[in-house]
């Protein structure tokens, strides 16, 4: 029976598997995602086409393709007009056949026109990759077996159902309905876990959904995003170029909010609500308790969850008047729910002058601060102190 140029022992070929299947993982997240379709770095050519090159020998995906699905992704996210959303499909649909969603996309002239520009158009990619997406698949495999053997078809094969299922199937599912949160992005992503290595730094998903043109996944100092550190070493050695990584926060003590303030606290708009949720959490459970003990209202601590984390307008109307029912009962629930939505509403309101909102910001921060609520007022006075970091 053929062994292959390569006569390994059974952890030499699941090594060369993991190997082969991480480097693709690289390219899709540091050139597919990274690079064309948010813009946040620049490679070296060199770079660039190898990647292209391994992604149409090891997936058959072009990158107009992929650019072009995943922003309409970000633009439509969990919209009836998502191409994958497990909030409007359900998981099992987007784990099992995100695949068959993402073929499908790739097949709307629209999509592909509308958000898929600025991707490369050169003689290869035309002639190539895009014409002959399935000659790659099978030079890859014709490959693997002179070099493995026939072992090495089912080496190919785990290749094939690598992105499938990493890529389609987890991040685009458990992505947006596992998982920690660490900013409230206005969909449901979610970081699966802390440690981006399985799946290059995509992991860290919901970091990316907070700042999407971001090269860097990792946002807490216990967050590892492997994606980041080869970029890191690329940069190093001249093969890339960083455009954009997330802005960090200072904290400037200041008697009332100016510009900066406002600068700051639209562009941390998701931590910075992620920080009122935390902040105004005991509150809310003291209260929750309070309501309990008086028999009051029947509680539905999921529905009191969503008060801090949601958007009134995502309530359904069921849901809405339960709501209502609640924070009749309770002043201090009903003045954290009111002073979100009007937080939230800040950044929304695109006709108002700089000059209006920073005094909106002001006001807002002098009403929470004489709210009678030690949570509020001590979140308010750190707010008046944001600032985004000189870099």
């Amino acid at each position: 029976m053929y062994s292959g140029l390569f006569d390994l022992p059974w952890w030499g070929y699941v090594a060369a598997t993991l190997v082969m299947t991480h480097i693709t993982i690289a390219a899709v997240t540091i050139y597919l995602h990274r690079h064309s379709a948010h813009r946040a770095l620049d490679l070296h050519p060199l770079v660039s086409h190898f990647f292209r090159l391994w992604l149409w020998l090891t997936t058959g995906m072009a990158t107009k393709e992929w650019t072009a699905v995943h922003r309409k992704h970000h633009a439509r996210c969990e919209t009836p007009e998502d191409p994958h959303s497990p909030q409007i499909l359900g998981i099992g649909k987007v784990m099992w056949q995100g695949a068959d969603l993402y073929k499908a996309e790739t097949k709307n002239h629209d999509t592909l026109e509308k958000f898929g520009q600025g991707t490369p158009d050169d003689w290869i990619e035309r002639n190539v990759y895009t014409a002959h997406s399935v000659a790659g698949i099978a030079i890859m495999m014709m490959v693997d077996f002179a070099l493995f053997g026939f072992i090495g078809i089912t080496i190919w094969a785990v290749q094939m159902m690598w992105i499938p299922f990493f890529a389609a199937g987890i991040i685009n599912g458990v992505g947006h309905y596992w998982g920690y949160r660490n900013f409230q992005a206005e969909d449901a992503s979610r970081n699966i876990v802390p440690w981006g290595i399985i799946i290059g730094g995509e992991e860290l998903h919901n970091n990316h959904h907070a700042y999407a043109t971001s090269a860097r996944l990792s946002s807490k100092w216990w967050e590892f995003d492997i994606g980041w550190m080869y970029i890191r070493i690329m940069a190093m050695l001249g093969l890339a170029r960083v455009k954009k990584i997330a802005p960090k926060i200072s904290f400037t003590p200041k008697a009332q909010c100016d510009l900066e303030t406002l600068q700051a606290v639209i562009t941390h708009r998701y931590d910075v609500l992620a920080k009122y949720a935390r902040s105004l959490k005991r509150t809310c459970a003291g209260e929750i308790r309070q309501l309990k003990a008086a028999h009051a209202v029947r509680i539905d601590r999921r529905l009191l969850k969503r008060l801090l984390h949601s958007d009134a307008q995502k309530l359904s109307a069921l849901e809405r008047e339960r709501m209502r029912e609640v924070l009749s009962n309770s002043q201090v629930l009903d003045t954290v729910n009111s002073m979100r939505q009007e937080l939230a509403a800040l950044w929304q309101r695109s006709s108002a002058s700089k000059d209006e909102l920073v005094r909106q910001l002001e006001d807002w921060c002098h009403r929470a601060e004489a709210s009678g609520i030690v949570a509020l007022e001590d979140f308010s006075r750190r707010l008046r102190c944001y600032q985004l970091a000189q870099t």
